[in-house]
């Protein structure tokens, strides 16, 4: 990149000849060229640099896309990185690529609802087997490693739960097994940690939430090693699973200004769990405990936090932490996140994933947070006055 990531995120383009500081939008199903030979000529330009930007189909992409997968590639400092239309359309890209009949895969127990959902159901319609390991205990991937095993797959932190990993560890197992990884990066972005640079083959970023940053366009990006990179381009090949111009030059309007909203998410995030943290009855699933394994192991591999978070709440029953959310005024309750706005989410065992490894106790619930850009005073008054409802 040369600059620092807070410079080079405000240059990642310029245009001296239509003076702009935002590239084309560039919309096209249909690419022409003057003559069969210049097609060809283009053709083998494609083959001899796939990474070129060399379009012969608008399903391959345009230039708008290949600026957004030059910008992200830069950021992750990959090898390349794809583009898809959702961050779950990258999870799939990422498995797609990987795994045939016969394989398995071991993920991460805290993983994406919908990434569980495909790799325990649908994966073994294909006579491919997930098994999960408990992020607290690394010795579960060996223990469930086999020959046939050809994927690890991390979250990192957890899903809603937030564990940290010895992400070190991991890969360690992984090189001596000459097995693939991949990793969800969605909650620390690359501004936070690089995870091919670190030694991961995959890393997976959910474009929807921080990239974006303004709840409005859906989006997926997977960066990828040198090693992999021949697998996942012909899978996405295959699949034809490509961002469409509209939504990349979104993303990159978005992600000029990733940096700031970050640190903003991250200082009022840490303002508001430091405020919880004294709260009877909750506990914050968030780095802040000075000391505890979640925070050296965030410390180890992070060079910050996001602005989201769980609480795990004591309650009589869930009706009272149906009501502490509901009466939250500037948390929306939906899905996603990573826009400006607050959002509250009582987790329910659907997106918990029924895991072995989620360690509830009786009348304990999970709250999902994710701290906006609002005032951080106006944020804990507004939780302050809500948690007279948790009895």
């Amino acid at each position: 990149m040369g600059n620092s990531f807070k410079t080079y995120l405000k240059h990642t383009y310029k245009d001296f000849n239509f003076r702009s500081v935002n590239p084309p939008l560039v919309r096209t199903s249909t690419m022409v060229f003057k003559s069969m030979n210049d097609l060809r000529k283009l053709q083998k330009k494609n083959k001899k640099n796939p990474r070129g930007g060399y379009f012969e189909y608008g399903r391959q992409g345009t230039s708008t896309t290949h600026e957004l997968e030059k910008i992200l590639t830069n950021l992750e400092e990959a090898h390349y990185t794809f583009l898809t239309p959702t961050g779950f359309g990258a999870v799939f890209l990422s498995l797609f690529s990987i795994l045939r009949p016969g394989d398995e895969i071991i993920l991460a127990d805290p993983i994406y609802s919908p990434t569980r959902l495909l790799s325990e159901n649908y994966l073994k319609e294909f006579d491919i087997e997930a098994k999960f390991y408990d992020p607290n205990n690394l010795n579960t991937i060996k223990t469930r490693l086999t020959k046939k095993t050809k994927l690890i797959y991390v979250e990192n932190p957890g899903s809603n739960t937030f564990e940290f990993q010895d992400l070190g560890s991991i890969l360690k197992i992984a090189k001596k097994y000459k097995i693939y990884t991949a990793i969800d990066n969605t909650w620390g972005t690359p501004y936070f940690i690089k995870p091919i640079k670190l030694g991961f083959d995959m890393s997976i970023v959910s474009a929807t939430k921080y990239y974006s940053g303004h709840s409005d366009v859906m989006g997926g990006s997977l960066a990828v090693s040198k090693r992999i990179f021949k697998k996942v381009m012909e899978a996405q090949n295959m699949t034809g699973l490509r961002l469409s111009p509209d939504d990349a030059y979104l993303i990159m309007r978005g992600i000029r200004t990733l940096d700031v909203r970050l640190d903003k998410h991250q200082e009022n995030a840490n303002i508001v769990a430091k405020f919880l943290s004294k709260k009877k009855n909750i506990k914050v699933l968030y780095p802040i405990v000075k000391g505890s394994k979640n925070f050296k192991l965030w410390k180890k591999y992070y060079s910050g936090s996001s602005g989201l978070m769980g609480i795990k709440i004591k309650a009589k029953n869930k009706k009272f932490v149906d009501k502490f959310v509901n009466s939250l005024s500037l948390f929306g309750h939906g899905y996603s996140w990573g826009g400006f706005e607050s959002l509250a989410l009582h987790q329910e065992i659907r997106e918990q994933g029924n895991r072995k490894f989620l360690n509830l106790n009786k009348n304990e619930y999970i709250v999902r947070l994710h701290i906006g850009l609002e005032d951080p005073v106006d944020l804990i008054n507004d939780i302050n006055k809500s948690l007279k409802y948790i009895k």
